[in-house]
């Protein structure tokens, strides 16, 4: 994992436990959950069957590193990313192959995924699953070698 990238997921982890409600990304249905392999495979296969994938979380870390092709919706911890999530997923049919990540501190303290999981089940959308980030970002995306991009923000 490069240093900036450490650098981040440290200091997001200090934020997470100072803000995220206990357990909340663990209110998440099992069945909702994509773990990274399968969600790199998928990246991998033909541009149809891709998911439209989505960075709930903090900007610092989406612009050290985030999954190449995936967009930035700001963090849902908030009423303000929850906006803007909505406002992104409303560009996409309700049967959208959707997938959320934040990744910026331990599952059980993300402060994040369950609240953006929440809007977008709430808008209508069904095909809505989570990246399943056991630690951070950092050690569960990029330190295995799965694609990673550095382009800020789109």
């Amino acid at each position: 994992m490069s240093r900036s990238v450490a650098w981040a997921c440290a200091f997001l982890a200090l934020t997470c436990t100072l803000h995220a409600g206990a357990g909340d990304a663990l209110k998440i249905p099992k069945s909702r959950l994509i773990e990274p392999a399968t969600l790199a495979a998928e990246l991998k296969g033909p541009r149809a069957a891709r998911p439209t994938v989505f960075q709930v979380g903090f900007r610092t870390l989406y612009q050290e590193a985030h999954i190449p092709g995936s967009v930035y919706a700001g963090p849902a911890r908030d009423a303000a990313g929850r906006a803007v999530l909505a406002a992104r997923l409303r560009r996409l049919p309700k049967d959208a192959a959707i997938v959320l990540y934040c990744g910026c501190c331990p599952w059980d303290r993300c402060p994040n995924v369950d609240a953006a999981y929440r809007e977008a089940r709430s808008l209508g959308y069904r095909r809505v699953r989570v990246l399943h980030l056991e630690s951070d970002f950092g050690t569960d995306w990029v330190d295995p070698g799965f694609p990673v991009a550095t382009d800020g923000p789109r």
